[in-house]
């Protein structure tokens, strides 16, 4: 049996799904799986052993995008199943696209109209956890009994080429606990302070490495440096920055695919929420834990000018980040 997934973006969402397909061969051992997934995102899913073919998208570049789906139809009825695990309407069409689609149907997507393009669809409360929305979708699609608790015993579900060992080996420390800190996400509403930051390096004696994105990142990481022991990391591939996650003590960060990076690795995190839901937005588990602004957050109305990861506490990160180092 043949499968397709579709997930195109963004870095966080294809993290929070990447556990499917060491569940699917669980159940269904001699399943084919491909993704499909943006060029510029396809890095995170490489090395995947339970991945046969990712397939590169460029859906961002009007100019070619109908070049695009011409190339998309090449796969057309390859593939007995489709999900599509975005839900939006530029997926459902590439779902479409590929022939026999399965996705969630006009109430549980952000994009209501995505559903008309599949043959299956599904109601998953949009308000649900996201990894769990991925699982139940996929299970009903495929016909897998559910069972909740897979998600707590997972394997590790990213993977990075032992290459990429050897560039972030000199960051890491053996008399000291390695923790990495996210300094950046996606919009400004979701990163930390920098000057909180600096207070959770100052009261913590162990190795901190600042990672960055961008420059605006790189700037930060910079200041934090300046005023204390942490050290900033080489610009790093999406490879390099999984090996560096994998081989640290705690990931310290916003919502972020970045900061997503440890759950998928089985690693210690603690991700600090704003206007994003806590709850939904990852899952919480004995060493993945969560800081957010106490209140309530629609995530059909988010509200990115809302700044209230300014007014979290840096002493409940610490509380949770010597937790979770002292075991």
């Amino acid at each position: 049996m043949r499968l397709a997934i579709v997930k195109l973006s963004a870095l966080g969402d294809i993290i929070h799904a990447s556990f499917l397909p060491q569940i699917i061969k669980k159940h269904k051992r001699d399943m084919q799986i491909d993704w499909f997934v943006e060029e510029r995102f396809a890095d995170i899913l490489e090395n995947h052993p339970y991945i046969d073919n990712i397939i590169k998208l460029n859906l961002k570049d009007k100019k070619n995008i109908f070049n695009e789906f011409k190339n998309i139809k090449k796969y057309k009825n390859r593939y007995d199943k489709t999900i599509d695990l975005q839900g939006l309407i530029k997926s459902s069409i590439v779902s479409k696209s590929l022939g026999n689609g399965c996705g969630f149907d006009k109430n549980s997507s952000r994009e209501g109209f995505s559903s008309l393009f599949y043959k299956e669809k599904y109601h998953i409360p949009y308000h649900e956890n996201v990894i769990y929305r991925n699982y139940l979708l996929t299970c009903k699609c495929l016909g897998i009994n559910i069972d909740k608790n897979e998600l707590f015993l997972k394997d590790k579900s990213l993977f990075y080429h032992p290459s990429s060992v050897k560039k972030i080996k000199p960051l890491i420390k053996k008399d000291k606990k390695n923790i990495i800190i996210i300094v950046g996400s996606s919009w400004e509403s979701k990163v930390y302070p920098k000057e909180k930051f600096l207070n959770i390096v100052q009261k913590m004696d162990e190795n901190f490495i600042l990672t960055w994105g961008n420059e605006k990142e790189k700037n930060d990481a910079i200041f934090i440096e300046k005023y204390s022991n942490a050290k900033i990391a080489p610009k790093l591939s999406l490879d390099e920055l999984k090996a560096l996650i994998d081989h640290s003590d705690l990931t310290i960060g916003g919502d972020s695919g970045p900061t997503h990076i440890a759950w998928a690795l089985n690693k210690p995190s603690v991700t600090i929420f704003g206007p994003t839901p806590s709850e939904r937005n990852t899952l919480k588990t004995d060493i993945n834990l969560i800081v957010d602004c106490k209140k309530k957050i629609d995530p059909k109305r988010l509200n990115k000018e809302d700044m209230c990861i300014k007014d979290i506490d840096e002493s409940e990160i610490i509380a949770l980040a010597k937790r979770l180092l002292n075991g």
